[in-house]
């Protein structure tokens, strides 16, 4: 366990203005990667919860069916137990177990989005994403083309 602020996402820093080259690793280069092999089946069954984080998750560009279809379907099944223990816990909500369950499933479905890069810091940590600033003279490059396109002879 790490004792201090936690670390600031390289998006974050960018976007600051605060991000120093010197103290990214060497040869840290931003990674494009490409999903195209659309969709997987599960193998399981997945509820209306777990379906829809299914089909969401190929979505998402750098999640590859080779090294992240367990951590996506385990974390459907999550989903699915967590909506019907949610269920079960509306019909009686002094149950203390069905409440701790609830938030055990909550840390793992926290934990596994974490695991798949699902907020910046997480993408950043695994080099998968980072947001550019549009510096000044990328701003004022942009603005004169596009006045340039907007003023064209027909």
């Amino acid at each position: 366990m790490t004792i201090g602020r936690p670390t600031q996402p390289t998006e974050l820093k960018r976007l600051k203005g605060t991000l120093r080259a010197d103290r990214l690793p060497p040869g840290e280069s931003l990674i494009t990667l490409t999903n195209s092999q659309g969709e997987p089946t599960p193998l399981t069954d997945l509820g209306e919860q777990g379906l829809a984080f299914w089909s969401q998750a190929w979505s998402i560009p750098w999640l590859s069916q080779s090294s992240d279809y367990w951590i996506v379907l385990i974390t459907a099944q999550a989903l699915d137990e967590r909506d019907q223990v949610r269920i079960a816990l509306a019909e009686s909500p002094s149950d203390r177990r069905m409440r701790a369950t609830l938030r055990e499933l909550d840390k793992q479905v926290i934990n596994s989005y974490s695991l798949l890069g699902f907020s910046p810091s997480d993408r950043s940590r695994l080099g998968v994403a980072e947001v550019k600033k549009e510096s000044k003279l990328d701003e004022l490059l942009r603005k004169k083309a596009e006045r340039m396109n907007n003023h064209k002879p027909d």
